[in-house]
């Protein structure tokens, strides 16, 4: 036996049959492709237009002679043409009460995206379809898609007869880049609007153009239900003249844990196919839900299939006609509803400022293009993270997750402390320093970037302690011979905080990816401002074993020249760097090597500065050095062996990085290190 979307129970004999007698509420905006696809079918003889209904209705001569045309919904349904399907194309703030009318009718009813504007009309909607027993199509075009099967087998981990596997999934992101003009605000009196005299539309980037984004997502997630999600945070801008958001993450957790983030904007320097990407332990698959088009990349190689797609109108009467399952369900849309009313709900979007924002183009078809978007979204989505925990200038401050370092410093901070217990799992959630500035404000670190989004700031992490990863990303073993995704993430939790005028002392604990506790940590900042242009930074560390540990590093497990871990520095791009030492130049020359000191100068966003890091008086730790492929120096804790610490016994680190304006000369850095 048939069953409706909303459960109820629909017996053989009332199944209808082709053609069936379609209407259209709402002739223009998506009405016209509408429209389109319903003479196709009537081109076919699967359907009849027997009426539409809109109160600008369409040009002489743009619809079958035999079909009726009326100001409004109450004027068709009082028209006598029994329709058997009724669709509903009209602005997002009538779908709620034309929909209810319908389904008070002998119709059956497709209903566009959004299904609704708020959760309330939703689960009245549902009530009414049940009360009803008719079946309701919401128009999600994307989840006609023949790469759904596909996608979804490789989100559970399986490989299918199209598509190579991915390994365990660990995430899913959407990304959205759009340029839509001033004229694209300005065609409607809702558009771009969170409500209209008293009643929600809730018109933004992911609830409207780019809503597919989501639903995809959802879909390919398994996430159906609002019941099927455990979280939805929201980081809501704008750039243009409106109320509603063009620029956002939607950062949403499953009930399985599973993280799904959306980076989306109508801000973009030019339009890209929105797509899906799955992020496995063994590859990528990404989907271009607007073109069927799958890629799949794996360390095999990469393969590419373009699927073919049923059209909702066709699959909601063959659901009519023959018991087939509808591929957009009003049920179906309870996640998505959820995810629109945690959008209803949040602040109101904040206006992202001038400076932030070009204007391309002249009067109307002039469009907004927020500064360095296309990288933003890119690092939104591989960090799972919000516009606001990236730290951007233009986002809202996260005063929980981030602090100023020192007490005496609050108000122009040049250190700021993020405790980092937010960060997904792979990125190894840890305590760091970003943005840390000199003293005229030119910041020189940098966190969560493209090329290394497990990169954070400044801050002390080691890739292999007893087997667990508190660096981020993948891990390298000497058995394999290369990097792999164990995801075996350890955290470093923050239990205690002291902050006093010019030092802040942390206590720490390093939990092992299974739960348990490896180190105990004290850590200490000092500050000491040494004349106008430059200040010093003490970091010291004192790791104590609370059962065996081993330290390791990808060099000590084999990979030649990456000894990285311990106290390491990320630093944003900057122009004509230099790195030396006292003794050697460049980054072939200074990788590697034992020294006092290092040194880094460039040109950074604000002018030039100087860091010059004094290696830990307890040990010769080799210095690592990246300029070419990314900008970061470190001091190697393990640079080719590990470092085994029984239970009880404690291992000390200080380190010392001088943070200056403009450039220093051997000489200045030399009596720098001199006065330590």
């Amino acid at each position: 036996m048939e069953t409706t979307s909303a459960g109820s129970a629909k017996s053989p004999s009332t199944l209808r049959t082709a053609p069936a007698r379609i209407a259209l509420v709402g002739v223009h905006g998506f009405g016209a492709h509408h429209l389109q696809n319903l003479e196709r079918l009537r081109s076919e003889g699967v359907v009849d237009l027997v009426a539409v209904a809109d109160p600008n209705p369409p040009a002489r001569g743009t619809l079958p002679p035999s079909t009726a045309v009326h100001s409004d919904l109450d004027e068709l349904l009082a028209g006598g043409h029994r329709p058997d399907v009724i669709i509903v194309a009209t602005p997002i703030q009538t779908h709620a009460p034309l929909a209810l009318s319908v389904l008070t009718s002998s119709a059956d009813l497709y209903l566009e995206k959004p299904p609704v504007a708020s959760m309330r009309d939703f689960i009245q909607l549902q009530e009414a379809a049940a009360t009803a027993g008719r079946s309701v199509q919401i128009g999600f075009q994307s989840l006609g898609s023949h790469a759904l099967t596909a996608l979804e087998k490789l989100a559970s981990g399986e490989a299918s007869a199209e598509l190579p596997g991915i390994g365990t999934l660990k995430g899913i992101t959407a990304t959205g880049r759009w340029v839509r003009d001033r004229a694209y605000y300005k065609r409607s009196r809702w558009a771009g609007r969170r409500s209209l005299g008293g009643v929600d539309v809730v018109d933004g980037v992911a609830t409207n153009p780019l809503a597919h984004s989501i639903a995809t997502a959802l879909r390919i997630a398994g996430a159906r239900t609002a019941q099927d999600l455990a979280a939805v945070d929201t980081d809501l801008y704008r750039a243009n003249d409106i109320e509603a958001d063009d620029t956002s993450v939607i950062r949403i957790r499953t009930v399985d844990g599973l993280p799904i983030t959306c980076a989306l904007t109508l801000c973009a320097t030019e339009s890209v196919e929105p797509y899906v990407t799955l992020h496995g332990t063994e590859g990528t698959a990404v989907f271009h839900y607007t073109e069927d088009h799958v890629t799949v990349r794996t360390e095999a190689g990469e393969t590419t299939r373009t699927f073919g797609r049923d059209d909702l109108t066709e699959n909601l009467l063959h659901h009519l006609s023959h018991g087939t399952a509808l591929l957009s369900p009003l049920d179906d849309s309870g996640a998505f509803m959820r995810v629109l009313e945690a959008i209803r709900t949040a602040d109101a979007p904040a206006l992202i400022p001038p400076r932030y924002v070009k204007w391309v183009g002249e009067g109307e078809q002039a469009h907004p293009v927020i500064h360095g978007i296309e990288e933003i979204l890119e690092r939104a989505t591989r960090t799972h993270a919000t516009f606001s925990e990236l730290g951007l200038p233009w986002a809202r401050k996260n005063t929980a997750a981030a602090e100023p370092l020192f007490a005496a410093y609050a108000d122009s901070p040049t250190a700021v402390f993020r405790a980092g217990d937010a960060l997904e799992s792979e990125l190894s959630p840890r305590p760091y320093l970003h943005p840390v500035a000199t003293p005229s404000g030119i910041v020189v670190t940098e966190h969560m970037t493209v090329d290394h989004v497990w990169h954070l700031g400044a801050g002390f992490a080691l890739q292999d302690v007893n087997g667990s990863n508190f660096w981020g990303g993948r891990s390298y073993r000497r058995a394999a011979g290369r990097y792999e995704d164990l995801r075996n993430h350890g955290r470093i939790e923050v239990h205690g905080l002291r902050r006093e005028e010019d030092e802040t002392t942390l206590d720490l604990h390093w939990l092992a990816a299974d739960g348990g506790l490896l180190l105990e940590e004290q850590r200490s900042y000092r500050r000491t401002l040494l004349d106008p242009g430059t200040w010093r930074l003490d970091i010291q560390t004192e790791l104590t074993a609370v059962v065996d540990v081993s330290l390791g590093s990808p060099g000590s497990h084999g990979a030649g020249g990456s000894g990285y871990g311990g106290f390491f520095w990320r630093l944003p791009s900057n122009d004509s760097p230099r790195v030396f030492s006292a003794a050697a130049e460049g980054e072939a020359a200074v990788h590697g090597s034992v020294a006092p000191w290092l040194a880094w100068s460039g040109e950074f966003d604000g002018g030039p500065a100087t860091l010059v890091f004094a290696a830990p008086p307890e040990s010769a730790d080799p210095w690592f050095v990246r300029c070419s492929e990314y900008p970061a120096v470190g001091s190697a804790l393990a640079w080719d062996t590990a470092v085994e610490l029984t239970a009880g016994e404690s291992l000390t680190r200080t380190n010392t990085v001088w943070i200056s304006d403009g450039t220093l000369s051997v000489e200045a850095i030399g009596e720098l290190v001199a006065g330590r």
